[in-house]
Formats: structure tokens, sequence, C-alpha cells
């Protein structure tokens, strides 16, 4: 039997979506985002999907002066792709949400592929308890919010991220993302090998059923052939099911507490570390191994460690 490909481990140990009440483990200060990062690359994680929050409430942010000290000090205990997000939060403006990543011009940034409803509220049906008033804000709000990313905004993203030798892992949270990138890899504004991260689970986006996994892994495939890296993000509970689902058939994995803060039902997960040995391990048990940050580098085309600006 031939050899599959080594499945690469992406780990997102904070993000915009969950909210510091919600769990004593979410990285807030830059300290902890850069111990929950190290910890994560130890673990197993080939690249780290990275956001940043106001130290002082939690509050995200795209300040590059919040990033910096955690990604020096990330780069310098480990060799993982550092991967900032352009994603941001739902409630930015694109110009703020690209900031970090033309700043730093890392390897690799995330970008949403299209203008979304992005629903976090049904949070508050779980969480009843607000440290701080942003937070309860930040869901209720989302009743009557559009993540704003235009084909003139990717476009934009785009050109900034290949004038600074910066590829993308594109978050694709339904069908119709998929068709936008390939009408941007038509154009020429991305090239192979495609790193397509497929979502799962945000209400606003594609379900969370295996068959919205097998729909978006046959369209992928028509529309990029074996130009594309697979990579599966199942939010909250779904995390571990579909990575393993989509691991049997080849994919990549994403875990973090930026897309679960959970280990197993009802118990919340005590870093985003232990979520990568959760899914490690069951790549482990499928006889799948596991992608090396070199390895990465070199499945994705990244222009390596050496070429960025922090």
């Amino acid at each position: 039997m031939a050899q599959r490909p080594k499945a690469i481990i992406t780990c997102a140990p904070t993000g915009a979506i969950h909210t510091p009440s919600m769990s004593p483990h979410l990285p807030v200060t830059a300290d902890e985002i850069a111990q929950a990062s190290i910890e994560a690359a130890r673990a197993g994680a080939a690249i780290l999907h990275l956001h940043a929050r106001d130290p002082k409430d939690g509050r995200p942010s795209q300040d590059p002066d919040l990033f910096r000290p955690f990604l020096s000090k990330i780069k310098a205990a480990t060799d993982a792709v550092i991967n900032i997000t352009t994603g941001g939060s739902p409630h930015m403006s694109v110009e703020e949400r690209m900031r970090p990543a033309t700043t730093f011009k890392p390897e690799l940034a995330s970008l949403n592929m299209g203008s979304m409803n992005f629903g976090l509220f049904p949070m508050l049906e779980r969480f009843k308890s607000f440290e701080h008033e942003w937070e309860r804000e930040h869901l209720e709000n989302s009743r009557n919010l559009i993540f704003k990313n235009t084909f003139a905004d990717i476009e934009n993203i785009l050109k900034l991220g290949n004038a600074n030798g910066t590829r993308f892992e594109f978050e694709c949270y339904d069908v119709s993302h998929l068709n936008n990138l390939r009408h941007f890899l038509d154009r020429g504004l991305v090239q192979a090998p495609v790193f397509v991260q497929t979502v799962f689970g945000i209400l606003g986006g594609i379900g969370a059923d295996p068959e919205d996994l097998m729909h978006m892994r046959r369209t992928a495939a028509r529309l990029f052939g074996d130009r594309f890296e697979w990579s599966i993000l199942g939010t909250g509970r779904n995390q571990l099911p579909l990575g393993t689902i989509g691991a049997a058939m080849g994919a990549h994995v994403r875990v973090g507490l930026e897309d679960s803060l959970w280990i197993g039902p009802g118990r919340l997960a005590a870093s985003s570390a232990e979520q990568v040995l959760r899914i490690r391990a069951v790549l482990e048990a499928l006889n799948i191994d596991i992608a090396t940050p070199a390895e990465a580098r070199e499945i994705l085309g990244l222009k390596g460690a050496a070429n960025v600006d922090f």
C-alpha cells in the first residue's frame, strides 16, 4: 500500500470567537499566548495560527504591538510555522484586520474567502455570566453582523500577501467560498498548492454533519484537482469527530482553543496542547505520520522563517 502524505497539525491557541469568561484556560496576555503556542508546537503542531488580545480585558485586537512580544518568543523557542490572522474579529474593518500581516510579513496568513453572517449569539445560551461587559455585547451584536470580505477586499489582501511572499490558509466556511477561491486561482492571484481550510459549524456557514464535510471535499476536489492541500476545522464539539473523519480521508487537521474550548463532553480543555496531543493520538492510531514544521513548509511551498519581519 502506498504511503499517504504526512498530516499537518495546525493549532490556534486563542482567537476572537470565545471570550475570557468562557474558560480559565483561554490565553489572553502575550506571555500566555506564547506559552500556549510553544506547548502546542512541542506537542506536535507544525503551524501556529495566531491572534492577539488586549491584556487588560481579553478583547480581540489587531494592534501589531500586541503581536510583537509573543511572535518573538515563539520564534525563539520553536521552528513552527507562524500563521497570522487577517480575520481578526468580525467587528473590525478590513484595514484593521490586515495590520499584523502587513507589518510582520509572515510565511502564512489566514484569509476568509467571502463575506458572511457570523452568528456567535447562540453561545449566550450556554454562558450566562461574564466578567467584562464587552463579552456579552460581542456575542449579542453578532445577530446583526456581517463579516466583510468582498472580492475587492480579498484581492487587496492577496496582492499585499503576494508582495511580501506570504502564502495563505484559505478559510472556507461554505461551498461559495471554494468557488471564490477558484476565481482567484484562475486569475493568477493565488498559486498552487492551495491550502484550503474547510470550516464547519459556524452559524452562517456550512453545518457540521459528515455529509457537509463530504460535500466540501467533493467540491474542492472538482475545483482544484491535485492543486490543493485540504485541512479540517470543526468548531466546538465537532473538532475531534470531523478532524478524525477528514484525516482518514487524507486531510490535514486544525485544533486549538480558538475553535473549541472542549476536550470531551462537558470537560474544558486545559490547553491547546492537550487538543494537539488528542488529535495526534488519533492520527497515529490511523498510522498517519505527523508533519514537522520543515515538512509543512515543503508541502505548502512556504518562504521560510528567515524571511519574515519579526
